[in-house]
């Protein structure tokens, strides 16, 4: 994206004119001026430069009296779903941007882009060329806190990597030869991604060898591990180290990550570097308890097993923009390949099914163009659109929830959306400003964002321990209900909102992890099947989220004979426990349904009337 469009320029414009200009805001450009009637082309060293250019110049600088327009310039053919907006306010909150671009369309991915402007520059792909159309036309020139957005397209490579379709090409033309195993769309079903992306960091001095010359290497790896691979070179410019997504099967990713181990290494006896190199695995903090294990047992296990050293970086340093823990693993090339499949099965386990965790902003950075492996394009009902960050989401043709999310999301009927969910979370009282928002900005942005109806309680409650009649440790007595209405996924993106919100507000310290307490209400009857005969069905619950989980004794049901099932911890670990408690109600609804009588029996049918 060095190349720029320059428009809006004046029939006695010359190229010395633009030469004098891009000298003057000391602009350095990498090829001459092609000036064409009202309009010019240049191309710049880098990119930074290329945004450089368009921040200073477009709409700011006057030519023979005509202010020049300044944007990447973008072929025809890939003017597709690819935008750049440009002036964000620099404080703007990330829920109220997504809520922004949601309302045009499905957001596959968003990632910042790094300028030297106050202002924040994000790269946007949309799931359709008309959404991102409607989106251009309505976000160039909106006032967002006296900032006015800026617009345009960018380069969309997929837009001509996916031409022409399958069958197409010139005319008359017949392939020769029977078709290659494996290509896709012939029939064969291709293996699922995983849902969770392999992201390593690995040592910068070391990017240049994994590319290889003219990106031979890379190429070479991703053609042999069939696996999409984004090396994230102009992250955090002069950092030592730079983050490497891999989308492919969980086997593909394993094969990647070894064969860059393997690279790494020996480049490093090639230059003498003589420091160990370990493995380092990025990681969504969400995803680490499950890790870990209770008192450590997983993360022990794993090291065993492997022969490794594992460690994982500290709390503190999560930020709301760095939401990652850095798992790092010491052994030999061997024995940390085989740690990286135990880590990433862990990460993976127990995932809700069917729910879109790109779409949900687990992941940072993108990866836009990977195939319909997954195929998550449409949002939930009720939804704006959603977030993807990563693999399948870009693109891809079958709807949202193709994937039930588990029994509990099916509805009894059998009706093909999710059943709606109640759930009662209580936040600190003194959190409720910082979620309902300036003149409830805030909550609206996030209602509509999430899909979801978010309503808070206007008197403030105390949450005791159900067991112990104490409040649970370092939580504030003081609390305040927020009540969430909406299906499964709507649930997660709300409630980790929140979670997120509490986080970023610092109503937790740095090295806490937010934990907070919500109540589901199951039928009386089915409180049994929650706790299980003596207990078991509870306790297993507990061991396999790390929330606890508790069915308060001697409640009296309410007039809908319905109980409280209350359940702490943080996040990931809440929401699979709510997940697990709906598919058990799930099982016991349809139990209770009327089985159809056998065939012959049951009442006659009522005789047609006659005219």
């Amino acid at each position: 994206m060095n190349k720029l469009y320059i428009g809006n320029v004046s029939e006695e414009a010359s190229v010395e004119d633009l030469e004098t200009i891009f000298e003057q805001w000391k602009i350095p450009h990498s090829g001459p001026f092609l000036v064409k009637t009202g309009y010019a082309f240049v191309d710049c060293p880098d990119e930074k430069t290329a945004m450089k250019a368009i921040d200073i110049l477009s709409g700011k600088v006057d030519l023979h009296g005509k202010l020049l327009e300044v944007e990447h310039s973008v072929p025809k053919r890939q003017r597709s779903c690819k935008l750049q907006i440009r002036n964000i306010p620099p404080h703007m909150q990330w829920e109220v941007l997504d809520g922004m671009l949601a309302q045009y369309g499905t957001v596959e991915n968003c990632e910042q882009v790094n300028t030297d402007t106050d202002t924040a520059v994000v790269n946007v792909r949309y799931g359709a060329k008309d959404q991102a159309r409607q989106a251009m036309e309505k976000l160039n020139g909106f006032l967002m806190e006296n900032f006015a957005l800026k617009v345009s397209y960018i380069p969309d490579e997929m837009a001509t990597a996916d031409a022409p379709p399958l069958g197409g090409g010139r005319r008359g033309f017949v392939p020769r030869g029977p078709p290659r195993s494996g290509s896709p769309g012939l029939g064969a079903r291709p293996k699922l991604q995983s849902e969770v992306p392999l992201r390593i960091l690995v040592p910068t001095q070391f990017v240049g060898a994994i590319i290889g010359k003219e990106g031979a290497t890379i190429r070479n790896i991703t053609k042999q591990t069939h696996s999409k691979i984004d090396i994230h070179r102009k992250e955090n410019a002069g950092a030592a180290e730079k983050p490497i997504t891999v989308h492919s099967t969980p086997e593909g990713c394993s094969n990647a990550c070894r064969t860059i181990m393997e690279i790494m290494q020996k480049e490093a006896l090639d230059t003498k570097f003589t420091e160990e190199i370990p493995l380092k695995i990025l990681a969504h903090n969400n995803f680490v308890g499950r890790l870990i294990g209770k008192e450590g047992r997983n993360l022990k296990k794993i090291e065993v097993d492997t022969e490794t050293k594992i460690t994982i970086s500290p709390l503190q340093d999560l930020t709301l923009y760095n939401p990652e823990r850095t798992i790092t693993v010491k052994g030999s090339i061997e024995a940390c390949s085989r740690a990286e499949e135990e880590v990433m099965k862990k990460l993976q386990s127990n995932l809700i099914p069917g729910l879109n965790l790109n779409a949900l902003g687990l992941f940072p950075g993108g990866a836009p163009g990977m195939g319909p492996s997954m195929g998550h394009n449409v949002p939930p009902p009720g939804a704006q659109g959603g977030y993807s960050f990563g693999s399948s989401s870009f693109g891809g043709e079958g709807p949202f929830w193709a994937s039930v999310l588990s029994g509990s999301s099916q509805p009894v009927s059998g009706q093909g959306q999710p059943e709606s969910e109640t759930v009662h979370l209580f936040i600190p009282a003194l959190a409720v400003g910082a979620i309902i928002g300036k003149q409830g900005q805030h909550i609206k942005q996030l209602s509509r964002y999430a899909g979801a109806s978010i309503k808070i309680s206007a008197d403030e409650v105390s949450v005791v321990d159900a067991n112990q009649g104490a409040p649970p440790e370092g939580m504030d007595t003081k609390q305040r209900m927020v009540i969430i209405a909406g299906p499964p996924e709507a649930q997660f993106k709300a409630q980790g909102r929140i979670f997120g919100k509490l986080k970023e507000e610092n109503f937790f310290g740095p090295k806490e992890e937010v934990k907070l307490e919500a109540h589901i209400k199951v039928p009386s009857f089915a409180a049994g099947r929650v706790i299980g005969k003596g207990g078991k069905t509870v306790n297993e619950l507990q061991n396999l989220t790390s929330a606890e989980v508790v069915v308060p004794r001697d409640q009296t049901p309410d007039e809908n004979d319905q109980v409280i099932v209350k359940i702490t911890g943080h996040f990931y670990a809440s929401q699979l426990a709510q997940r697990k408690i709906q598919e058990i109600l799930s099982q016991v609804r349809r139990q209770q349904q009327p089985k159809p009588s056998p065939r012959g029996e049951g009442p006659p049918l009522p005789r047609p009337s006659r005219k």
